[in-house]
């Protein structure tokens, strides 16, 4: 656990000290004197029209944490947790608050939603399930270990990523257990966890030693393993690889990300690698109808072909900002930075085209989009919906 917490201190470290040139694909800043600063925004001409339309609270946040709280949607309602607070749901159009469960545990892992459930963890290890519709509490589990990254749910089963490495998969009714599986730890990795992705029988979840495994949904055997990051290097630090974002499903194919600024296409059934591109971040990615958006650990934001990995444009105007994972919200990727700005990113050229606050704390989590509306939480708690014009 120490080094787990040690891991929060050193990758603060990393992020403030990347150095990277200003501009479009390599050209000049006006920070270049200052390569371990942040990168100063500057003004723009806007070409998207961004409204918010509404804001509430989710209690009080993660502050340092380095939890990646962030809320899920499901059935026209946004769930947010915090980890003083418990759990709210809020109207997906309006903001109006639905119902609120109160709970004395630190909640840092989820929410989850999907199939009538509301699946949050704690920093204790405890597992929460709440109905949907009242807020009402069905069911609690244990897990041996912190849980940070938001469950899964569908199929019968709630799945549950601790922070020891482990998978737990529960009934979603009743709350048993049904298996677990296990994957060893490197010495020191990236704070965070990725959550796990569903798929039809199978489960796909990225590791903090650079790999993303499949396993059987029904039983957690193993079906096959993938380097993603290669954890390369002569100290820890430099061998950190992890894949800390949930890996995306689009048809057959599971894209991941990781610390090593590897991205990469796997056909899912097999595990057989499409293509590996030298651009990515551990936080996760952005698909669009032709683009892999992914944010590396120097601030710089990427259009990857979906088909072949080729780059197709690069924006490093947000370098050592520490940027969130892309989302995509229409023709634009978005991302938000730690200093509590959202940025909307052109996806056909990379070029900010709006810009929004979302109070005055860090975004960590990756703004979720649902039915056109973009959702922001901070770490602070404060919830934000924002939508296109």
């Amino acid at each position: 656990m120490f080094k787990r917490i040690m891991a929060i201190a050193v990758l603060a470290v990393v992020l403030s000290g990347c150095s990277t040139v200003k501009g479009w694909f390599g050209g000049k800043g006006k920070d270049d004197g200052k390569p371990t600063e942040p990168a100063e925004l500057v003004d723009f001409t806007a070409t998207a029209t961004v409204s918010k339309l509404w804001s509430a609270n989710a209690g009080k946040g993660e502050d340092r944490l380095g939890v990646h709280q962030g809320p899920a949607v499901a059935d026209g309602r946004v769930y947010a947790a915090a980890v003083e607070g418990g759990v709210r749901a809020f109207d997906l159009q309006t903001g109006k608050s639905v119902w609120q469960y109160k709970s004395e545990e630190r909640l840092a892992g989820g929410p989850g939603a999907g199939d009538g459930l509301v699946v949050v963890g704690s920093l204790d290890g405890k597992v929460i399930a709440l109905d949907a519709a009242t807020g009402a509490e069905k069911w609690q589990a244990k897990v041996p270990n912190e849980v940070i990254a938001a469950p899964a749910i569908g199929q019968g089963l709630v799945l549950v990523r601790s922070n020891d490495g482990r998978v737990s998969a529960f009934d979603a009714a009743t709350g048993e257990r049904r298996w677990f599986s296990n994957h060893d730890l490197p010495s020191l990795s990236v704070r965070g966890n990725a959550p796990v992705t569903l798929a039809p029988g199978i489960v796909f979840v990225g590791n903090d030693d650079g790999t993303l495994s499949a396993m059987g949904l029904n039983d957690g055997r193993p079906l096959w393993n993938q380097v993603i990051g290669v954890p390369e290097g002569r100290t820890e630090l430099e061998r950190m690889a992890d894949v800390d974002g949930a890996p995306v499903l689009d048809g057959t194919t599971v894209y991941a990300t990781s610390f090593k600024k590897e991205t990469v296409a796997i056909d899912g059934p097999s595990g057989r690698p499409l293509w590996s591109r030298d651009n990515g971040g551990p936080g996760g990615l952005g698909l669009s109808s032709g683009n892999v958006i992914v944010s590396d650990p120097a601030g710089s934001v990427w259009a990857l072909d979906k088909a072949s990995g080729a780059p197709l444009w690069s924006n490093t105007s947000l370098a050592r900002r520490s940027l969130t994972a892309p989302t995509v919200q229409g023709d634009f990727a978005v991302v938000g930075d730690f200093d509590g700005y959202v940025h909307w990113l052109r996806l056909d050229n990379g070029q900010e085209a709006a810009r929004e606050r979302v109070g005055g704390k860090a975004v960590r989590a990756k703004p979720v989009v649902a039915d056109g509306i973009l959702l922001v939480q901070n770490v602070e708690g404060e919830l934000s919906a924002f939508r296109l014009q």
